[in-house]
This record gives C-alpha cells, structure tokens and sequence, in this order.
C-alpha cells in the first residue's frame, strides 16, 4: 500500500477521533489547523474527507459489523480505523487486503495504538468475509432524541425513507446565474431538475468545471434555492436577507435585479459571500450584525429570513450532525427563531411580504414556529395565493400554507434537503 493512502486514512482517522471524540464538525476538522492540513496532495485531502463522511455515514452498520468479534470495546482511535476499514471495503468495494494492510499501518503508526495491529489484523480479515451480511443491514438510524421527534411528525415509514436517504449522501447541485438550467446542464453533463436546478452525480473539484470562474452558477441545494424563488423579487425591489451567509440566495435575489442587503453576524461567512458576488459579478449591500440589534436605514418591499436551525434536514450531506448536536440545542434554537421572525415582522411595512425557512426536519422549528408567529402577531398572515413555482409538487404543500421539503423527496433524482418555508405578509 502506497504511503500516500497510509497517509490519507490516518488523517480520515484523526477526522473520526474529532466528531466523535470532540464533537467538532466537519467544517471545523478541513481548515489549516485541522487534520488535513498535514496533506500536501489536494487529491489526498480530498480522499481523506470522502473516507472519513462516507464512514459517518454508516458507522452503525460498521458497528453492527464488528460487534460479534470485540470483546470489548478498543480506544477510539482503533475503532475508528476499524470503522473506516469496514467502510471502505463493503461500502466503497476497496480490495479488502489493501484496506486490511492500510488499517494495519494506520494503527501501527500511533503511539498510543500500536499494541493494536494484531487486533485489527485479526478483526478485518473475519469481517473482509462478512460482504453478504453488510448488504442485509439497514441503513444507519437516527439518534433517539430525533427520531422520536421524527417519527412523531413523519411516522416510521417516513422516518425509513429519510434514513435511506441520508445513507446515500447528497449529488452536487448548481443554481444557473442566468435562469436557464437546461442551457447549463446542456454544458456540463447535468439533469436539469424541475425547480430550475441542475444536478451533477459526479463530485469533483468544483472550482473545475466549466464556468466556475466566470461565475456563471453557484453551489446551492435545490431545497435551498425555492425561499428566493418563492419570494420572488422583481427588478429595483428593496429586499433584506437575513442570516445570508454563505450567500446562495442573496445571489438569487441580486441575479433578480433586487436591490439587496445581505445581514450576519459571521465576519468570516460574511467574506465568503463577498467572494461569491466577485466571482459572479453581482452586487448586493453587505452588513456584519446581529438582526436582533440592527437598525436598517431603509424599509424594505420584501425580506427573506432562513434563521439559524438544528440543520436536522442537511445530515445526507452533513453526517456528523447526529453525533454531534443533542436535544438540548433545539430549545435555545426555536427562541431564537421566534425573537428573530418578531424583528423580521418589526422591519416589515404594512403590504410588505417575508419567506422564512429553516433547513430543520423539526415542526418546531417549521409550521409550529410559524403558527406561533401568525398567533403573537395580528397583522401577520400567511400567503396562501404563494406561486405554483415548477416542480413544487402538491404533496409538499402544509395545512398552514407552507411547504416541507425532506431528504426522500425525489428518491429517483438523487433527493434534496430538508426544508420548511413559508411566504407570510404584513396585512393592514
């Protein structure tokens, strides 16, 4: 085995030992600080994360996999490589004796797992055989704290369904700059989707494909994309979105010809999104605040909201997110949204209209949270006349007015994010 895919899998390892040992979130292990920092090869980089979220993915299968052949639990770091070698060779269909010997060296290397070679020797080559079991395990639950709650809202059909889905993982989805997604499908070997997306099954180097640096597309869930379509801004219309980093729909609101400002309170997301807007050469107002404390010089025509949530409908492409998130942040999180939909009402004028959406598989962070708003508020309705956008199927549609989208949506299209939305309106 090459040095180089020694390499990776340890850094894939190092990635595990952060989730699951600290809690740190994907995002947080990939910077210049983190575990993939020691690679030089961006190929290597690459490889280590695929490795390391592809295990995530299904860790309680590889688990299940490896149960009967532990006595007792090894230290993290082992289990890890264990899990990861699992992974690889009944997930991925790597040659099991590479993956063995890989495992083998990765453990070897450390110094507080060498003892441990021979039992991961020793485990991998029982497991290696253990293919036809692999293919009869189901998919990887839910921690209990959600899918309690999801089987509550969704029942255990649907809670399945999202499962599978989240097990698959996510395609790459691309927001055409100029509308037309079958001219940029056309282009790039895509599926124009029904909303106006367009989906690529390959996921390599984004900054590669054609049009990147010309800023012709942007990045961006077709989930994510409806909230801007939804509120459907018209040229010279004065339109604040809140909490707008990374900034996909600021870029749809400013293609649209809005007169945009974009708020949060993230000085760092903040310049990814000014990046962005180089990049596609559009201009929108950018502020660094906090919503709950910023005063607008202006009165907005309209305003879109996508506050701050348990990310709960991102796991297919966030899959550390059960294994670090809990029941207690969902509390804090829906006051937030609460105090945040008060000001978002607050900065409205009477006509005025607001799309606020959360990417959280939680009614209380969705319909529950907007029937809240519509009771606190007297002069807050939903927009029960919202446009028949293409591609928005009846059944998403909710009995308040909204819409909620879920990872198994689209099944035969590769799927989408959990989202809810709803289009409200300051009445007179």
């Amino acid at each position: 085995m090459a040095e180089a895919g020694v390499v990776a899998r340890k850094a894939a390892v190092a990635m595990l030992d952060g989730v699951l040992g600290d809690g740190a979130a994907l995002s947080e292990l990939v910077g210049e600080r983190g575990p993939l920092a020691r690679l030089d090869d961006p190929s290597e980089r690459a490889r280590a994360q695929r490795l390391a979220t592809q295990t995530l993915r299904h860790l309680g299968r590889a688990d299940r996999l490896l149960k009967p052949h532990l006595r007792k639990s090894p230290a993290l770091t082992v289990k890890n490589a264990l899990r990861l070698a699992v992974v690889e060779m009944h997930e991925d269909g790597a040659a099991p004796h590479g993956v063995v010997n890989a495992a083998v060296a990765v453990v070897r290397s450390g110094k507080r797992t060498g003892h441990a070679a021979g039992l991961v020797n020793a485990v991998l080559r029982k497991v290696a055989e253990a293919g036809a079991d692999w293919a009869k395990l189901p998919p990887q639950e839910l921690p209990g704290w959600l899918r309690g709650r999801l089987l509550s809202a969704y029942g255990a059909k649907g809670v399945a369904a999202i499962e599978r889905a989240q097990a698959a993982g996510a395609p790459l989805d691309l927001t055409p700059k100029d509308g037309d997604a079958a001219a940029l499908a056309r282009r790039l070997g895509g599926v124009a989707l029904p909303t106006g997306s367009v989906r690529l099954a390959a996921q390599g180097q984004v900054s590669a494909l054609a049009g990147y640096g010309e800023g012709e597309w942007w990045v961006q869930d077709a989930a994510a994309a409806l909230p801007a379509r939804i509120l459907a801004p018209v040229p010279g219309e004065r339109v604040f979105d809140l909490c707008a980093a990374p900034g996909g729909k600021t870029l749809q609101l400013a293609a649209a010809g809005a007169d945009v400002t974009a708020v949060d309170v993230a000085p760092e997301r903040m310049a990814r999104l000014e990046e962005n807007l180089d990049r596609t050469g559009l201009s929108a107002t950018l502020v660094v605040a906090d919503i709950l404390d910023w005063q607008p010089e202006q009165v907005p025509d309209a305003i879109l909201l996508d506050a701050p949530c348990s990310a709960t409908g991102t796991i297919r492409r966030h899959p550390e997110l059960p294994f670090i998130r809990s029941a207690a942040d969902i509390k804090p999180l829906v006051a937030l949204q609460a105090a945040m939909l008060d000001r978002t009402f607050q900065m409205l004028p009477v006509g005025g209209r607001m799309v606020y959406c959360t990417c959280s598989l939680l009614p209380e962070e969705g319909k529950r949270q907007v029937t809240a708003a519509l009771a606190r508020h007297a002069g807050l309705e939903i927009i029960a006349d919202m446009p028949d956008l293409p591609g928005v199927e009846a059944g998403w549609r909710t009995e308040e007015g909204g819409l909620r989208l879920r990872p198994d949506f689209w099944s035969d299209l590769g799927g989408m994010d959990g989202f809810y939305i709803a289009g409200l309106r300051r009445a007179n």
